[in-house]
């Protein structure tokens, strides 16, 4: 296998980075339908808001960002310079960001609330970082949390009277201090798995993101370091505070955390986003360990419920640092496995005694 020298995302097997964008579009089919079977023209018109301005604010500042030659003349010369190198990567990946972003939304967001995270997204997050390959945060994740964090008000109450289910979502009621038996009463793991709850369009249905997810990894489009490494980091800590919350319980309060919320569809979608992930296998391992630790921190002791998009977007700035020449390799010695055993015992203590004196 030959490294090819490029901007990421940085291949080291014989594909291409179209392949790679249409293989995310084509597992995100299960996702998108199920949320347009659910959720019907709401989740059509935000998907499609969604794709016409990432695609076209892309094409726009490509466009701005050429020059032109000195030959040309004319308008049409002039236009035809720009976008001499524009290539179907530049519509697969702003069309992969834009769905996904899509899927952060609830379905019952404001058109221009999603059109302002949508450009938001697309034009400071990553042409302003030189566009394709050269983002250092995940699009979607950004510009989700842009919407939660700008928009905050428009979040509240978006889900009563909307879905199946009324009310807020699993994890918020997990959140504000609802018992796990209420919990399990209101919101049944089935409900959970099938996507019967209230929730982001993308996020809800486990079965369609585990669909795409297994594609993803059939074709190696999805590195699994990554998915194994977050997986099991937070199911290793959420099964910590669970002994020590429920300790009758605990499965199911595993279950719980598994199913509800982001974390199956960030997991799929956005850890593996070869872009902004590290380059090593060792730093991937790394990556996924910090990413798993911060979801289950913020979840547990911060003011959100979430966690997903913030934990990720952190994670996203140590990604330098942790591909940093001077250090990285791409061999797995076995300093790092017991660096990275010692970091994961450090997380399991502090998640284990802190959440004694946490109400969940």
């Amino acid at each position: 296998m030959q490294a090819i020298k490029q901007t990421s995302p940085y291949v080291r097997k014989n594909v291409s980075t179209k392949r790679m964008m249409i293989d995310v579009l084509i597992a995100l089919i299960p996702v998108v339908a199920f949320s347009i079977y659910r959720f019907g023209w709401d989740a059509v018109i935000r998907i499609l808001v969604s794709l016409v301005l990432m695609i076209g604010f892309e094409a726009l500042i490509f466009g701005m960002m050429q020059k032109t030659k000195k030959t040309d003349v004319t308008f049409k010369d002039r236009l035809k310079s720009k976008y001499s190198n524009y290539t179907i990567n530049n519509v697969t990946a702003p069309a992969v960001s834009a769905v996904i972003f899509a899927m952060l939304m609830p379905s019952k967001m404001p058109i221009y609330a999603v059109a302002v995270g949508a450009i938001f997204a697309i034009v400071v997050v990553k042409m302003m970082f030189g566009g394709l390959g050269g983002n250092i945060f995940n699009v979607a994740a950004a510009g989700r949390r842009f919407v939660s964090l700008a928009l905050t008000g428009m979040f509240a109450g978006v889900y009563v009277g909307v879905d199946a289910i009324a009310g807020v979502t699993p994890l918020t009621a997990l959140k504000n201090g609802m018992e796990l038996p209420a919990l399990l009463h209101s919101y049944p793991i089935i409900d959970l798995i099938t996507g019967n709850i209230p929730g982001t369009m993308g996020e809800i249905s486990a079965i369609a993101i585990l669909i795409g997810l297994a594609y993803l990894l059939i074709r190696r489009t999805a590195d699994y370091r990554l998915v194994v490494s977050t997986l099991s980091t937070f199911l290793i800590l959420i099964t910590l505070i669970g002994l020590k919350v429920y300790p009758d319980q605990w499965f199911e309060f595993v279950l719980y955390n598994l199913f509800s919320g982001g974390l199956l569809f960030g997991i799929a979608f956005m850890v593996t986003d070869p872009v902004t992930a590290p380059v090593t296998r060792p730093g991937r391992w790394l990556y996924g360990l910090l990413i798993g630790s911060l979801i289950v921190l913020i979840r547990t002791f911060g003011a959100y419920a979430e966690g997903v998009a913030a934990g990720l977007l952190f994670a996203n700035m140590f990604v330098p640092l942790i591909d940093y020449p001077k250090w990285s390799t791409n061999k797995i010695r076995p300093r790092f496995l017991i660096g990275y055993a010692v970091i994961l015992i450090i997380m399991g203590l502090i998640v284990y005694f802190g959440a004694g004196g946490v109400v969940l």
